[in-house]
């Protein structure tokens, strides 16, 4: 229904995926200028950033595309619009996830692709089978663990009710943080994201694998082959924090 909508004045949505798509490559415009003073940033090229860079954004943009609508579950909680999703026969997550669904966000997505595929043309890999595999595995990996986060977001708003900066502060904060090699962060963060929050199993750890390079935090090698796993028990630990926030909303009482 929302494609619908959004279709039915195509100049406008071309011109919102438009301004989608050059908003988010503002980011990576900045990594272009500090390379204009610098060979290398952190030890890395401006290529392998560009690897890191179009990563982090491709994943982050399917999960972006599929429930970036998250974020407005706080105001149907605050103002008991949810009760209207409860009494439809459908699952409340995906009508939320669906809930003026943001086809424009295929700006972000496009605009991270292209960067990734520069990336893997322009650098000078040895690819093997397992390398190959490692990226559409990294990118639907990195895209779980990104969903998995707006599951959690959205489950936390059961009980914050105005919670959505706090969750933008790990999705859009997070992709941010992984667009960077993990050599110009501190250790304790490094330690942080890989073994708190496992954000560095969305990039850092395949990319670094498909790249050569060792792990910051001497992981052994196989740990760059575990996203997977890493983004199942995410998804698993997030639906359970949505069906308890779910089961604890007791409406508005009006």
């Amino acid at each position: 229904m929302w494609i619908r909508s959004l279709m039915a004045y195509r100049l406008s949505f071309a011109m919102t995926a438009l301004g989608n798509f050059a908003v988010t490559a503002f980011d990576f415009a900045a990594i272009l200028l500090m390379f204009s003073q610098v060979d290398r940033l952190g030890g890395y090229s401006l290529p392998e950033i560009a690897f890191l860079y179009g990563a982090s954004c491709t994943a982050f943009g399917l999960a972006d595309l599929s429930l970036g609508s998250m974020d407005r579950l706080g105001r149907r909680v605050r103002d008991g619009t949810l009760d209207t999703l409860l009494v439809r026969p459908a699952p409340v997550l995906a009508q939320v996830a669906a809930d003026r669904f943001g086809l424009h966000r295929l700006g972000r997505l496009t605009q991270g692709a292209l960067v990734l595929a520069y990336a893997l043309v322009v650098l000078d890999i040895e690819w093997s089978p397992l390398k190959v595999l490692m990226v559409p595995l990294m990118l639907v990996s990195g895209a779980g663990i990104f969903g998995a986060l707006f599951v959690a977001g959205g489950a936390f708003q059961f009980v914050a009710q105005d919670a959505a900066e706090v969750q933008n502060a790990f999705t859009y904060g997070g992709t941010t943080l992984l667009q960077y090699p993990p050599s110009v962060f501190a250790k304790d963060l490094v330690r942080g994201v890989t073994f708190v929050l496992p954000l560095a199993f969305v990039n850092w750890l395949p990319v670094l694998y498909v790249l050569g390079r060792p792990y910051p935090l001497d992981l052994p090698v196989w740990a760059a082959f575990t996203p997977p796993s890493v983004a199942v028990a995410c998804l698993a630990l997030a639906g359970l924090a949505w069906r308890a926030g779910l089961r604890s909303y007791r409406s508005t009482g009006s």
